[in-house]
């Protein structure tokens, strides 16, 4: 959705500056508008142009929720003409674009992105399994009982936005259970969940991020909330913010999820007997870490971004990548490795903000 806010207020921004129309209470004085005044011209309304382009997204993502997206669509334009700041035809502009860019996004992306075919079976699931073992002497169990498929175990084949290709970004393996660097791993985190203290506990807790929360791309899309409004962006450049990190954290997950199913590493739980964890375990491989898969992108663009926030962002990923080592859940290997793939995934969303025009 964030590209999709993006491209439309491209359009939006030429189309303002092509006609540049004053805003109603500048052609009439004895308006007076209920929001802050602007220098943007008003037409296309670039409201508009969010409220559209975000329902035709949304409600593709979530049709259960059809009939609120459209109420709040409706709502966000209604402002506009209730605070004075738009006319009705500057409104209808807005929403054409954000109508007619939401449709490209979902007929030349989402519907073609293989995304529906990365949900599989159990069949899937211990095919790739089987892959790994005979190639790496492991392999990695679900512990669900009754036992299911992993999660998404062909979702590294979706086709990502800005890397070349999953293989391009595709760490090495970890290493084998009996050497030196796994022994010292396994060593780390059982000390960890044995002594919790309560600073790794809080942090475990705070970056859990499981089911029924935002998850952790989530949870970095209010980080960058919080900038954008600590930094009193203005429309197009909060887009180009969201745009950018949220591509980045895409092509981490897709890339993550590649490297989780193509070695298909042990977890903790897999390779330690009678092992507890502090968090749940999720229903897939360990290697790589997500969290730190996705941290380290979200990070490394907000960085680019907001390059006074560097030392903050960097340290919230450090954090959530720990987290998963102080819940149990991931070998130190899996949180490291996972950071650096992030950042080498975000490398390339970023070169590409670097060539866009906007700096």
């Amino acid at each position: 959705m964030g590209a999709a806010q993006f491209d439309a207020l491209i359009v939006a921004w030429k189309y303002k500056y092509d006609f540049k129309r004053p805003a109603p209470y500048q052609v009439d004085n004895s308006l007076i508008p209920a929001l802050p005044k602007q220098a943007l011209p008003s037409y296309p309304s670039e409201d508009a142009v969010i409220a559209e382009v975000s329902l035709g997204i949304l409600r593709v993502m979530f049709p259960n929720d059809t009939t609120y997206l459209k109420e709040k669509a409706a709502e966000l334009k209604n402002t506009r003409l209730w605070a004075g700041m738009n006319t009705q035809d500057d409104i209808d502009a807005g929403s054409a674009i954000g109508k007619q860019v939401a449709a490209k996004f979902i007929n030349d992306r989402a519907k073609k992105d293989n995304m529906g075919k990365a949900i599989s079976t159990i069949a899937v699931t211990d095919s790739l399994a089987t892959l790994a073992e005979l190639k790496y002497g492991w392999r990695w169990r679900s512990l669900e009982s009754p036992v299911r498929p992993g999660m998404l175990p062909k979702f590294g084949d979706v086709k990502p936005w800005c890397i070349p290709d999953v293989a391009t970004v595709r760490p090495g393996p970890p290493p084998a259970p009996g050497t030196p660097e796994f022994i010292a791993d396994v060593n780390e985190i059982k000390d960890f969940t044995a002594n919790p203290t309560s600073e790794t506990r809080r942090i475990a807790n705070f970056w859990a991020d499981g089911p029924s929360t935002s998850t952790p791309p989530g949870h970095w899309n209010a980080i960058a909330s919080d900038l954008i409004l600590k930094y009193q962006m203005n429309p197009i450049r909060s887009a180009r913010t969201m745009a950018y990190m949220n591509m980045a954290i895409q092509d981490a997950g897709i890339s993550c999820w590649d490297t989780k199913y193509y070695y298909n590493g042990l977890r903790p739980s897999n390779a330690i007997s009678d092992f507890r964890t502090l968090i749940g375990v999720p229903n897939f491989p360990g290697y790589i870490s997500g969290h730190s898969t996705f941290s380290a992108a979200g990070a490394e663009v907000l960085a680019y971004i907001f390059p006074n926030e560097t030392a903050s962002v960097n340290q919230f990923a450090q954090d959530a990548s720990n987290s998963r080592i102080y819940g149990g859940i991931h070998f130190r290997v899996d949180c490291k490795v996972g950071l650096e793939t992030g950042k080498k995934v975000a490398e390339y969303a970023i070169n590409i903000a670097k060539a866009d025009g906007s700096e």
